[in-house]
């Protein structure tokens, strides 16, 4: 019931922000379109006042200049507003508070449709006739007059009759309004109690990290986030309660929401207009900026909400609709794909960045080289695959972008190190990833909750083809005492050499997990199956 009741006021609400977008786009076009039509007025007057071929004739420049204008100001102001979509956010979002989510009961004041009022009784004096005079009663019209009075009083009797027939049906009908006005307000007010009480469910369940809940929440919050008129503003969600993460798969818009054209321009010597094209560089950029903004505005609007004990971690996975080259079958293929957890995204200012240097440098995201070829880049996570574990299972572990046996080589080191979180999460670990400019030699803390072997736990991610030697263990070792951890694991695709092992020995307090113990274990933990395709076998231990 609750989840039905929030689909209907999560529509409502979008629908209400689309509304809102939409009546001032239409009001600025309005104005616009005005200011057009009052100058074409003008200038059609002047046209039709013009006494010679030469007057006619610069209207007619006059009228092609303006739309040429005209034109030109529409792309720059297009343009303005690409680059502009961060900016776009004055003051900056915030997530609805629950509270002012709920519907507030107001009872509407009853309308009586003016059934209150009475109709006035007839009276006798407006219906008798007159008296006879003198002359009537000396000439024997007494008679006539008291048959006139007879007829009176009868017709007197039927207009009090109507009367009274009319107030009883003005009561009867204002009777039924009132019964329906009650009605209508005890509905009203029950369903407001029961969309209450649901936002009182919703609330409870969100803050328990319940999937549909924080779905339902950020769905409505998302759903708000204004975008500019041709953006398709598409996305699924997926939320991951042991971790805290939110996966966002979001539809881009193509390339051509991109004006193909700079500017207009009036030639006068011909009486047309020639359009100068935007170059492909400039709309190559200016279409990157937009994905990265994009990116970082769903971001913006995901981290909004106000809840780091639900949600700090938000997955990005941004794909346009196209179609396979190859096939010509419909395909989605991914542009941009990125990560932050909310210390992170909160440290940005948003209003002096850069986007794109922002999500390539800072926040480590794959972007495609080509986006206007569509171009694809390897997703975060394989959100399809996402769902279809959510279809089956309640509780659904750390999904993954691996298919099938991968190479664990082939990852970059950010997938690798989600890997190896992903890992210990499955082991029964509480682990997170930190940022490699602040991650003083670690690449990811792990904390068991067990009472008698528990503790933290620092880890290093190696993802190498060669051998890891004696130093990287010795900086493990100091990273423990520095973090004052329980243990230090260190994970490798590669081997440890022979004596950063006797290291690890004589330290007493470290693991070290090899290229094929990491396969078995990620296949025993994550059922994953994948290779490690080492340039050289590694020696016998």
């Amino acid at each position: 019931m609750a989840r039905s009741v929030w689909s209907r006021f999560r529509k409502e609400w979008e629908r209400s922000r689309r509304l809102e977008q939409q009546s001032a786009r239409e009001f600025m076009q309005a104005q616009a379109q005005e200011q057009r039509d009052q100058e074409k007025a003008e200038r059609e007057a002047r046209k039709r006042a013009a006494a010679t071929e030469k007057e006619k004739k610069q209207l007619r420049i006059e009228q092609g200049r303006a739309d040429a204008e005209a034109a030109t100001a529409e792309c720059e102001a297009r343009v303005a507003e690409l680059s502009g979509l961060l900016r776009a956010d004055t003051p900056p979002p915030g997530a609805p508070d629950f509270e002012a989510l709920k519907r507030p009961f107001r009872p509407a004041p009853f309308d009586p449709q003016g059934l209150d009022a009475p109709e006035p009784e007839p009276e006798w004096a407006d219906h008798a006739p007159e008296p006879p005079g003198f002359l009537d009663r000396f000439l024997g019209g007494r008679g006539a007059h008291e048959r006139r009075l007879a007829e009176a009083g009868r017709a007197f009797e039927v207009l009090q009759d109507e009367h009274a027939a009319r107030e009883k049906e003005r009561l009867r009908r204002l009777a039924e309004l009132e019964q329906e006005h009650r009605e209508h307000l005890h509905q009203e007010e029950r369903e407001a109690s029961e969309h209450n009480a649901s936002i009182d469910e919703l609330r409870s369940k969100f803050h328990e990290g319940d999937h549909d809940a924080v779905i339902t929440y950020v769905e409505t919050v998302l759903g708000g986030m204004p975008v500019p008129e041709g953006f398709p503003h598409a996305f699924q969600l997926v939320y991951r309660r042991e971790p805290r993460e939110l996966v966002v798969d979001y539809e881009f818009p193509t390339e051509e929401v991109v004006p193909a054209t700079r500017s207009y321009k009036y030639v006068q010597t011909r009486e047309e207009t020639d359009a100068k094209p935007r170059p492909p560089k400039e709309i190559k950029a200016l279409y990157a900026s937009v994905l990265a903004q994009t990116a970082l505005k769903v971001l913006r609007y995901a981290f909004s909400v106000k809840a780091p004990e639900v949600l700090d971690r938000v997955v990005f996975n941004g794909f346009v609709q196209s179609a396979d080259p190859a096939t010509g079958r419909p395909s989605k293929p991914y542009l941009l794909a990125v990560s932050s957890d909310r210390e992170t995204f909160d440290s940005l200012v948003l209003s002096d960045l850069d986007p794109v240097t922002c999500v390539k440098q800072q926040l480590g995201a794959r972007v495609s080289p080509h986006p206007g070829d569509h171009e694809p880049v390897r997703p975060m996570v394989d959100f399809e695959a996402l769902l279809e574990q959510f279809r089956f299972v309640d509780g659904v572990d750390a999904p993954t972008d691996l298919d099938g046996r991968t190479d664990l080589l082939e990852l970059s080191a950010n997938e690798f190190e989600h890997l190896v979180r992903q890992l210990f999460e499955g082991i029964g670990m509480q682990s997170w990833v930190t940022q490699a400019s602040k991650d003083d030699g670690v690449d990811a803390v792990a904390t068991n909750e067990d009472p008698i072997v528990g503790g933290l736990c620092v880890i290093q991610a190696k993802r190498y083809s060669r051998a890891v030697g004696v130093a990287a263990v010795r900086e493990l070792a100091g990273t423990m005492e520095d973090k004052h951890a329980s243990k230090g694991i260190m994970v490798t695709t590669s081997w440890v050499t022979k004596g950063g092992h006797d290291h690890a020995r004589r330290h007493g307090r470290m693991q070290i997990i090899e290229y094929d113990n990491l396969i078995h274990m990620l296949k025993a933990h994550l059922g994953m199956d994948v290779i490690i395709s080492l340039p050289k076998k590694p020696p016998p231990r």
